[in-house]
């Protein structure tokens, strides 16, 4: 149905068995992609992003892994399908772009080989058409004398380059949804403009794609909706303008608050998130961020939910007072901008 999500993911739940027991590092994520949509994913580094994303692709083989949940796309549910079924899901329908372009390449095998084999793992079609379709893919992503480069591999393209060939695999089977997991780490701003480009492009041929990344600001000129992050839980969810122009979590705020402004005053301090991430083996029974959190209250013991603010697009999962939340925000970031006297004597 043309109202439906694309993507339906249910209290998805991942879990890893260690010596010390079994460890929860996804709790009961629950999230959905429409169509032509794009989902911005942000949060520190072990906020449950990738892996929460693997879990979907069913990439977590590993025997001590459970994953638990319902993840329904056009309808199916992919955590039941038979192993037949899924690999034809995957690269096809659900293409995935990994964070480490170097280590997704196998590097015995030139770039335009595998290109080629994911088509034809997909497509009933020629050695020399899939080839063809490959250097085709290598142009189209901006990879110069893309016909003599097919037959590089992988350690002789640069890291930029490598990112959009990766990027060439992933989109040469017409995906409907694209899942890229840092594509703009440590490559320069030109490239970064270029990868963006490359998914707007995607976006408007129709395909939806779930971007995963810390940057904010590549969020801000590219997502539609942003899901917040943290513990392996979603703290906030809602259209893109809303989060960044009336964010609701205290985590939120912290997040969005770290990122230094180009106009109005100078800070001679940015606010900071005080404390350490949690870890996944010691998630609190109340709410995750609540240890790190300077307006914890005693309701905190008890774990929300994320909850509607005025319609059902914006979604938050904290305690705190609605009608509060200004104001709230404000005195949280001047005690996060506070500096004691010593250091701030000490600061050039």
């Amino acid at each position: 149905m043309p109202d439906q999500p694309l993507l339906d993911v249910r209290d998805l739940k991942v879990s890893f068995r260690t010596r010390r027991g079994s460890v929860t590092v996804v709790d009961g994520l629950s999230f959905s992609v429409s169509p032509g949509e794009i989902l911005g994913v942000v949060g520190e580094s072990g906020s449950g992003k990738s892996v929460s994303m693997l879990a979907v692709l069913r990439l977590l083989t590993s025997p001590n892994v459970t994953v638990e949940g319902e993840v329904r796309f056009r309808g199916r549910d992919l955590l039941t399908l038979p192993d037949k079924e899924m690999r034809a899901v995957r690269g096809r329908e659900i293409a995935m772009v990994f964070q480490d372009p170097m280590t997704a390449l196998t590097p015995v095998y030139t770039v335009g080989w595998q290109i080629a084999e994911q088509i034809r793992a997909h497509e009933k079609v020629p050695r020399k058409e899939a080839h063809a379709r490959a250097v085709s893919l290598l142009s189209d992503v901006g990879i110069p004398d893309a016909a003599s480069r097919a037959n590089s591999y992988p350690h002789e393209f640069s890291g930029g380059m490598r990112q959009r060939a990766v990027i060439a695999m992933a989109l040469s089977c017409g995906p409907a949804l694209l899942i890229a997991d840092e594509p703009t780490t440590a490559l320069d701003v030109t490239v970064q403009a270029q990868i963006l480009d490359l998914m707007r492009e995607l976006n408007a041929e129709g395909s939806a794609v779930v971007l995963i990344t810390h940057d904010m600001g590549v969020i801000s000129q590219i997502a539609d909706r942003v899901l917040v992050m943290y513990g392996g839980r979603a703290a906030e969810e809602g259209p893109r303008r809303a989060v960044f122009h009336g964010p609701r979590h205290p985590y939120t705020w912290g997040l969005l608050d770290s990122v230094p402004r180009v106009g109005g005053p100078r800070l001679r301090r940015l606010p900071t998130i005080a404390g350490m991430p949690v870890a996944p083996g010691s998630l609190p029974e109340g709410c995750a961020f609540a240890p790190r959190c300077r307006l914890r209250h005693d309701r905190c013991e008890e774990r929300p939910v994320l909850r509607d603010f005025g319609d059902s697009a914006h979604r938050d999962a904290c305690w705190l007072p609605d009608e509060d939340r200004a104001s709230l925000r404000l005195t949280s970031r001047a005690t996060a901008t506070d500096v004691p006297d010593r250091e701030r004597e000490a600061t050039p």
